[in-house]
């Protein structure tokens, strides 16, 4: 069987990657961006900084700064109305997954029109709209290298999945000093998302030998040194080799898929405004420990490759240790339960079935190693709870 693989077709990757944005546009032929970042880094400074590399490069840029943590249909509607009153030629999106993904919706829609719910799974987008710039200022969502969005409709609180070719930016700005002064809450979450994708991808139906080699290469990134840029956020060489793995896991899914976590996560974050990469969180050690017995030699091969594991172990034991280490990163990087992040238990257990429902329409656990009947999920949301 053949299998397709998709990157940016340019990727800076370094301490200042960012500070070429300007030459990057001019290599793609680009002029007229609109910036898409959020309030946070408008305020911050980060914004104008990337404003003043421009300007030197005498491109001038519009900048949309009302992303909101998790996109909506209401978010990306107003951002593209903004767009639209321009003259514009690519979409950067600068920040973290939110940012990046809203700018990905929007340079679709700039192109083809419609609604956001028009392109959501099972329709794949692979005609392309406007060119996408992706520069990550968190180490944890690989959205810069991947073919996926995620806007949530607040309508009915769905997390609708986009997919195709036209979400995988042009150009990638992978600047770790981006990164250095991420708090300690944002670096947990994000990083215990990227090492999901990464473990997710490897063991996913879809895996094949291009995107195996970028999931094994993220989780010896990830998993040493998440832990030390949690104790020490100005570690340098730690930032580095997070934001470098962060990116190889973006590129495993992209070119692999993600499984049962993220399908179950998703409906987590829209009915309880959960941050993405901390309701991965929350469900990592449940699903894989129930997962495991459908591709134990791969997760004893994660286990591995984190370094929980050594060659000589056998896959049971390995896989045993990997479900403890991923116990033991949840309780060190003090991730909380979904009881603890203070969610309703009554509005939980009323609304199961339409998480059920939600997260197998998501596509995703049709990937995992063991494909979930709607009864396991439901379990597994329970056990989650319980485990509080």
């Amino acid at each position: 069987m053949t299998y397709q693989a998709a990157l940016p077709r340019v990727m800076k990757i370094g301490a200042g990657a960012s500070k070429e944005l300007g030459a990057v546009l001019k290599m793609l032929g680009l002029s007229r961006p609109f910036l898409v970042t959020d309030r946070f880094l408008l305020e911050s400074g980060r914004v104008e900084q990337l404003l003043h590399g421009l300007s030197a490069d005498a491109i001038e840029a519009r900048v949309f700064s009302d992303t909101v943590p998790e996109p909506t249909v209401a978010s990306i509607e107003n951002a593209l109305a903004d767009l639209l009153s321009g003259n514009h030629d690519c979409v950067i999106g600068f920040g973290g997954g939110s940012p990046m993904d809203s700018a990905k919706a929007i340079a679709v829609l700039a192109a083809f029109g419609g609604e956001c719910r028009d392109y959501k799974v099972p329709h794949i987008q692979d005609i392309s709209g406007l060119p996408v710039i992706a520069i990550p200022t968190t180490a944890g969502t690989g959205s810069e290298a991947t073919r996926f969005t995620i806007v949530t409709d607040e309508k009915n609180d769905e997390k609708m999945l986009c997919t195709g070719l036209a979400y995988l930016p042009v150009a990638a700005l992978i600047d770790y000093e981006l990164t250095l002064t991420m708090p300690p809450r944002l670096t947990a979450d994000t990083g215990i998302d990227a090492l999901t994708h990464a473990i997710e991808a490897y063991v996913s139906r879809r895996a094949n030998p291009f995107s195996d080699s970028f999931a094994l290469s993220a989780m010896r990134a990830i998993a040493p040194n998440l832990y030390r840029v949690w104790a020490d956020p100005q570690d340098r060489a730690a930032r580095e080799a997070m934001m470098f793995g962060s990116t190889q896991a973006g590129i495993a899914f992209s070119n692999a898929s993600v499984a049962l976590v993220h399908g179950m996560s998703r409906p987590i974050g829209a009915h309880f405004h959960v941050p993405h990469g901390l309701s991965n969180a929350m469900l990592l050690p449940a699903v894989t420990a129930w997962s495991a017995p459908g591709a134990l030699t791969r997760y004893a091969e994660c286990a591995r490759a984190m370094g929980v594991a050594d060659e000589s172990e056998g896959d049971q034991g390995a896989v045993g240790k990997l479900i403890d280490e991923l116990v033991r990163l949840n309780t060190e990087l003090k991730v909380p339960s979904p009881s603890a992040y203070g969610i309703d238990g009554e509005r939980w257990h009323a609304l199961l079935p339409t998480m059920v429902e939600q997260a197998l329409a998501s596509g995703s656990p049709s990937n995992n190693p063991v494909i979930p009947t709607p009864g396991e999920i439901e379990a597994i949301y329970r056990q989650v709870w319980a485990a509080a």
